[in-house]
C-alpha cells in the first residue's frame, strides 16, 4: 500500500511539473505582506470606514474611538497649569514704587550735596559757620542710608518672590508633560491607516468596544505579491538574490500568464516539502523556500499558485 501510493504521488509530480509539455523548477503560492492594524486607545469605536475590499491610503484617517474622558482630564490638567500661574508673585509693582523712591532720594541728595558746596564756599569767606556745614553732612548720611535700605529692600523683594515662584512652578512641568501624554492620547483616538493597501479582513465594527492592541482590520498592499516557492538541495546553487526569472500562474486549462519576477529572499535553512507544494523533483524530503517579488496586474490573487523557470 506504501508504495501504490508513493507512486501515485510521483505520477502527480510529473503532470504538474511538465503539463503542456512545460517544465518548471519550482512551484509554491502567492502571499502578501499583511498588515493587522489594532487600536492605540481603549474605548467606542465611533466610526470605521473600512470594508473588506476598500483600497485606503496611507495615513488616512479611517475611523475614531471615543476619547471625551481623555479630553476632559487634560482641561483638568490644564485648569491646575492656570491655577498655579495666579499663585505666583509678581513683585513688579512693589518694586516700582521703590524705585520711584529711590528717585525721589536720589533728587534729595543732589539737593544737599549742592547745598553742601554752597557752603563750603560760604565758609572760605567766613559767610557760614561750621555746624551748618556738620548739619548738612548728617542729612547727607541721612538720605545716602535710606538709599541703601531701599535699594536691599528691593533685592530682598526679588530674591523672596523668585523662591516662592520657583517652588509654586516647580509643580507645573509634570503638570505640562501630562497634557503632552494627554494630546498623544487623544492622537491615538483615531484610527490612521498605516500603508497602501486593499482591506482584506475587518474585526471589528463601529459602536462596539475595543482596547488598546485589539485587531481592527487587516490590510496588504496587492499591487506587488510575493511567490513563495520550494527548490531542492540540487537548485539551490542556481538561484541568486536579485536575479530576474519567469513566473507561470494558470490561465484556464491548458494555457498560462507569464510575469517576470524577482528573487528577493533565499532560505539558508533547509525545511520538509509542505504537502501543498509539489517540486521539480520527485518530492525531496528536503527543500528551500525562496521568496519571488512579482507586480501584480489586478490578475494575481493571494493564495493562488504560480511556478518558475529559472533559465
Amino acid at each position: 500500500m506504501k508504495s501504490s501510493g508513493y507512486s501515485v504521488v510521483i505520477m502527480f509530480l510529473l503532470m504538474a511539473c511538465h503539463r503542456n509539455n512545460e517544465v518548471f523548477d519550482a512551484t509554491g503560492s502567492f502571499e502578501a505582506d499583511e498588515v493587522i492594524v489594532s487600536a492605540e486607545a481603549t474605548g467606542k469605536i465611533e466610526s470605521l470606514s473600512v470594508d473588506e475590499g476598500t483600497i485606503l491610503k496611507q495615513n488616512a484617517v479611517v475611523g475614531i474611538i471615543d476619547a471625551e474622558n481623555i479630553e476632559l482630564q487634560k482641561e483638568q490638567v490644564q485648569a491646575s497649569i492656570a491655577a498655579l500661574r495666579e499663585k505666583t508673585v509678581d513683585v513688579a509693582p512693589q518694586v516700582q514704587k521703590l524705585q520711584d523712591q529711590i528717585t525721589v532720594q536720589q533728587a534729595q541728595l543732589d539737593n544737599l550735596l549742592h547745598e553742601r558746596a554752597r557752603l563750603e564756599n560760604l565758609i572760605k569767606s567766613d559767610a557760614a559757620t561750621g555746624k551748618q556745614l556738620d548739619d548738612i553732612n548728617s542729612q547727607i548720611d541721612v538720605v545716602r542710608k535710606q538709599m541703601a535700605v531701599t535699594r536691599s529692600e528691593i533685592e530682598v523683594q526679588r530674591t523672596n518672590s523668585s523662591t516662592q515662584n520657583r517652588s509654586i512652578l516647580s509643580e507645573q512641568e509634570p503638570l505640562e508633560k501630562r497634557v503632552k501624554q494627554l494630546d498623544q492620547q487623544i492622537h491615538d483616538a483615531n484610527i490612521i491607516n498605516p500603508v497602501n493597501g486593499t482591506v482584506l479582513a475587518k474585526y471589528a465594527e463601529a459602536g462596539e468596544m475595543t482596547a488598546s492592541g485589539k485587531a481592527l482590520y487587516k490590510i496588504a498592499d496587492l499591487s506587488t505579491l510575493t511567490l513563495r516557492a520550494y527548490i531542492t538541495g540540487g537548485q539551490f546553487s542556481q538561484v541568486r538574490l536579485g536575479e530576474q526569472l519567469k513566473v507561470f500562474v494558470d490561465n484556464g486549462a491548458d494555457d498560462y500568464k507569464t510575469y517576470m519576477g524577482t528573487i528577493t529572499w533565499i532560505s539558508d535553512k533547509a525545511e520538509f516539502t509542505p504537502k501543498t507544494i509539489q517540486t521539480k523533483e520527485e518530492r525531496a524530503n528536503l527543500v528551500y523556500a525562496i521568496k519571488v517579488k512579482v507586480k501584480n496586474d489586478g490578475f494575481l490573487k493571494i493564495g493562488m499558485y504560480g511556478e518558475v523557470r529559472f533559465h
